[in-house]
């Protein structure tokens, strides 16, 4: 069975070959992401493996399906860029990775919080051009604060627990609480009681429409004044600009992010050497408060290697039973 990964890195080369070597999965690489333009590189694929920035809206999932490709197995958890009725009425399967390494995400959310607040990041830069001056480095003891966390899956709960420890007190928002977070006396509050207490906010909550822009100029005029926001969930739970406001305010004291509402085109690919064409996101980056990382949450060993194993054990399941292990289907 041959299945083409679509914006493929070296390390996904690594980790995928390696789970598939006892397999008989054809595996093709193709570093171009997954567009309308590009869909026909699957020519002759039984299957494409995606990632969280390939295009896979109606136009390519029928491009897909006229090539006669049957399997789209993602090798993330979320969903939101695939149009599952298209994939439905095409009768192709969608396929994820519904959870790999909660920790992997859990402390580099941990890490931007630190890393704000300490400001380690600025300080290795004077370091290295002999400036010992402490100015404009002071941060807060994390003991204390209040924490809210909105969404307390698997990396919410781990996140939980880490803060816990640093002795926070830790609010969190969620339709569906989670016992093991009331266990360790996480609290569940309504959301305006979260944006209103909590020194730090993080969001691990997925892109669904009510989550879209759910960090928008409302929310952050309910929010405490100076507060640290973090998000790495997915881009468009933030309205970036209404962020740039809150920043320029002063309602927003630090911001880090891992995600962006409009990466596709920035993320995972090296413009050292060109120019930032988004606007927007160029001028986030004009604010000595605010950090971006690249979307690397999920880049650990470990969490690779169960991401790759979970994709491969998803397409052979499909190649044997014509079913995979994790189907994305439709709500009912």
């Amino acid at each position: 069975m041959r299945v083409d990964v679509f914006s493929a890195k070296p390390h996904d080369l690594v980790f995928l070959r390696d789970a598939a070597r006892d397999t008989e999965l054809d595996l093709q690489f193709h570093e171009a992401r997954l567009t309308p333009d590009t869909a026909r590189l699957a020519q002759g694929a039984q299957a494409i493996c995606g990632f969280v920035n390939d295009d896979l809206g109606r136009d390519v999932i029928a491009a897909l399906a006229d090539l006669g490709v049957r399997l789209v197995a993602l090798r993330s958890a979320g969903f939101n860029h695939v149009d599952l009725r298209a994939a439905q009425q095409a009768g192709m399967t969608v396929a994820r990775v519904p959870a790999y390494s909660p920790h992997a995400v859990a402390e580099h959310t941990l890490a931007l919080i630190l890393t704000l607040n300490r400001k380690t990041h600025r300080a290795f830069n004077r370091v290295r051009e002999g400036n010992f001056a402490l100015d404009g480095l002071m941060g807060f003891d994390m003991h204390g604060k209040v924490a809210g966390i909105v969404g307390t899956g698997l990396i919410g709960t781990v996140l939980a627990r880490i803060l816990t420890g640093f002795g926070c007190e830790v609010l969190a928002s969620d339709p569906s609480p989670s016992a093991e977070c009331e266990a360790m006396g996480v609290r569940y509050v309504e959301m305006a009681e979260l944006l209103g207490r909590a020194d730090i906010i993080t969001l691990q909550c997925p892109l669904t429409p009510d989550t879209h822009h759910l960090i928008d100029d409302d929310a952050i005029a309910c929010m405490k004044p100076g507060v640290m926001l973090v998000n790495t969930s997915r881009g468009a739970v933030v309205d970036t600009r209404a962020v740039i406001r809150g920043l320029k305010s002063g309602q927003i004291g630090a911001l880090g992010l891992d995600v962006y509402e409009e990466e596709a085109d920035l993320f995972f690919e090296d413009l050292s050497q060109s120019y930032i064409p988004d606007d927007v996101f160029a001028r986030l980056l004009t604010f000595p408060n605010v950090l971006v990382t690249g979307h690397q949450g999920f880049f650990t060993r470990e969490a690779l290697r169960a991401i790759a194993e979970t994709t491969i054990g998803n397409i052979a399941h499909f190649q044997r039973e014509g079913a995979a292990l994790h189907p994305v289907t439709l709500p009912d």
